[in-house]
């Protein structure tokens, strides 16, 4: 990742925050949406524990340490036992400098589901094989801690998990590619309920046709910049207090 001033990454995720939102991605006040900040340590914000995702800005983000514990003065709660995945996730890949999760209806219908993401459309070939899958032991608390190894087992080198029965989460060396890939996640989530919906006989396009697929987006440079650039100036017009 590109270094980046706690300023920028304030920013960065703050309208990742207010983008959930916008694009119904939010659980009211639940989820987490998770950035490392540079220096020493390990040290990451995170949303206050009781903010709607459309209020955050960058200045009520909250300064974690790896247990989810607040490392500076805040008005508001933090929830530690929601930073069970983010901090397992974070510990082990050094790559993943931002973590989101979500609870969104798709999501969670896919997650009750045992077959995974089914490559239905071409938005779906692009998590064919790259989407891991973690079978669910119980909401993820400070009381499992063990469950952060299998967390992180099960992602090994994917760049998302299916939380089962649970969720969907994504990882990014940014927060951009990570959202990027949430929303494109969620995206292949809705395809494969509507197609499911219709009753109809659905069609799978050959492994080598799905491989070819995803390759194309992998080999994209771009992994979400591009888009991203165009959001946050679409906040800028809308919503600019989400720098405040």
């Amino acid at each position: 990742m590109t270094a980046q001033t706690e300023k920028e990454l304030r920013e960065e995720l703050a309208a990742a925050y207010r983008l959930y939102a916008q694009f119904g991605l939010t659980d009211m006040v639940y989820t987490h949406l998770s950035v490392r900040l540079p220096g020493e340590g390990h040290r990451f914000l995170v949303n206050p524990y009781g903010l709607l995702f459309e209020e955050i800005t960058a200045s009520s983000l909250v300064v974690v340490d790896s247990e989810g514990h607040p490392q500076q003065e805040t008005s508001w709660p933090v929830n530690p036992a929601g930073f069970v995945i983010h901090s397992a996730v974070h510990r082990a890949h050094p790559e993943a400098d931002c973590v989101m999760h979500s609870h969104t209806l798709a999501g969670m219908a896919i997650a009750a589901q045992e077959e995974g993401i089914l490559p239905l459309n071409q938005i779906n070939m692009e998590f064919y094989g790259r989407i891991g899958f973690h079978p669910y032991e119980g909401i993820a608390a400070d009381d499992n801690l063990s469950e952060r190894e299998r967390l992180v087992r099960d992602l090994g080198d994917h760049m998302g998990l299916i939380l089962q029965n649970h969720g969907l989460l994504t990882i990014g060396s940014t927060v951009a590619q990570a959202f990027y890939r949430m929303y494109y996640l969620e995206q292949a989530c809705r395809v494969q309920l509507a197609a499911q919906s219709t009753g109809a006989r659905l069609h799978c396009p050959s492994e080598a046709e799905v491989l070819r697929a995803r390759q194309q987006f992998e080999t994209d440079p771009d992994q979400g910049q591009m888009i991203w650039k165009a959001l946050r100036r679409k906040l800028d017009r809308e919503q600019p207090d989400y720098k405040n």
